[in-house]
C-alpha cells in the first residue's frame, strides 16, 4: 500500500481503522489455528513413528518368512499357494476433518484370513506357508495404517505452512502497512486542520484590519 495513493480523508481513516481491527482479529484466529495444527501434527508424528517402526518390523519378518518358505516349499510351491488365494483385500477410503483439514480415513477388510479361507489345500502345504501368509497379512495391514497416518501428517504439515505464511503476511506486511497508512492519514488531517486554522486566522486578521482601517 503506497502512502502516496492514500486519500487523507476521515472516511478513509474510519475504513482503515475497521480493516485494522478485522486484520488483527483474523491474525489471532489464524495464530490459534496454526498452534492447534502444530499440536495435532506432533500427536500424529508420534503415531507415525510407531506405525513406521511396525511396518519395518513386519516387512523384515515377511521377507524372512518368504525366504524360509522358498527354501522349504520351493518357489513353485509358494507361487501355487499365492495364486490359489481367491479373496483379495478390500480398501475403503473415507475422509475426516482435523481442524478444518480433510485427511484420509483408510479401512481394510479381508486382509486377515483363516487358514481354511486362504484357498490352498491345508494337507498339501507346510505350516511355513501359513506363517508366511500371516506375516504378509500383517505387512499389508501395516501398510494401510501407515499410509493413512503419513498422508494425514503430510496434509497437516501443508496446512501448517500455508497458515504460517498467512499469519506472517498479516503480522509483518498487512497490519504494519495498514497502521502506517492510518498514521499517515492522521498526520495529514492534523496538518490540514492546522493549515485551515491558520488560513481562518489570516482571514480574520484581514477582516479586523479592514474594519479598523
Amino acid at each position: 500500500m503506497a502512502l502516496r495513493d492514500i486519500k487523507p480523508t476521515r472516511s478513509e481513516l474510519i475504513g482503515l481503522k475497521r480493516r485494522i481491527k478485522l486484520s488483527e482479529r483474523g491474525y489471532k484466529i489464524l495464530k490459534m489455528k496454526r498452534d492447534g495444527l502444530i499440536l495435532e501434527f506432533f500427536k500424529v508424528l508420534e503415531e507415525a513413528k510407531t506405525t513406521r517402526s511396525q511396518l519395518n518390523t513386519n516387512y523384515a519378518k515377511a521377507v524372512e518368512m518368504m525366504a524360509v518358505a522358498n527354501t522349504v516349499e520351493g518357489s513353485l510351491g509358494v507361487k501355487a499357494a499365492a495364486f490359489s488365494v481367491q479373496q483379495v483385500p478390500m480398501i475403503t477410503l473415507k475422509s475426516k476433518n482435523i481442524m478444518g483439514v480433510v485427511v484420509p480415513q483408510i479401512t481394510s477388510t479381508s486382509v486377515k484370513k483363516r487358514m481354511i479361507d486362504r484357498g490352498y489345500g491345508v494337507l498339501g502345504t507346510n505350516s511355513t506357508i501359513d506363517d508366511t501368509a500371516t506375516s504378509f497379512e500383517d505387512l499389508v495391514e501395516s501398510i494401510v495404517k501407515s499410509a493413512e497416518i503419513e498422508t494425514t501428517m503430510k496434509r497437516l504439515l501443508e496446512e501448517i505452512e500455508k497458515t504460517k505464511r498467512r499469519v506472517n503476511a498479516l503480522e509483518f506486511k498487512v497490519i504494519p502497512e495498514q497502521k502506517a497508512a492510518r498514521d499517515f492519514i492522521k498526520m495529514r488531517l492534523d496538518e490540514m486542520e492546522r493549515e485551515e486554522l491558520f488560513r481562518l486566522k489570516k482571514i480574520k486578521a484581514r477582516s479586523m484590519a479592514k474594519a479598523n482601517g
